[in-house]
């Protein structure tokens, strides 16, 4: 979130079945080897925007979801941080193949943007926990 309460949000899509259509997420991934959940999601969030921070705050929210992408069936718990920073340009250097595949942009979004849009964001109660973190800090 930068200073003026906006959220980055990545659009992308499934490259493997581009009927699906696109939807807007978090900045995020996965553990590696012996990683702390705090160490992944400061890896990720270098790897995908090119931002480095100290320490996100949280967990603020998990989930459990199932979806399918790339062909295959997946399982995954998700578990989200929050930190605020200034307004700055994506540096896509660290994507992945995959990652190069599959996000197609990204923007800053208001509250008011992800509670009105037709678009697809997940998690689907992003706006909603954005208004806990708005009221908590």
């Amino acid at each position: 979130m930068n200073e003026d309460g906006q959220t980055l949000l990545f659009r992308g899509g499934d490259p493997g079945r581009p009927e699906a259509g696109t939807w807007w997420f978090t900045p995020g991934g996965g553990v590696e080897g012996r990683e702390t959940l705090i160490d992944a999601a400061r890896r990720e969030l270098s790897e995908e925007t090119g931002l480095e921070v100290a320490r996100p705050l949280g967990p603020i929210y998990q989930r459990d979801t199932t979806f399918e992408f790339t062909g295959e069936t997946f399982q995954q718990h998700e578990v989200y941080f929050y930190v605020v920073v200034p307004t700055f340009e994506i540096d896509t250097h660290g994507w992945t193949v995959l990652e190069r595949a599959v996000m197609r942009e990204s923007r800053w979004w208001s509250l008011q943007e992800i509670q009105t849009t037709d678009e697809i964001v997940y998690p689907d109660n992003l706006a909603a926990l954005l208004i806990e973190i708005f009221e908590r800090h």
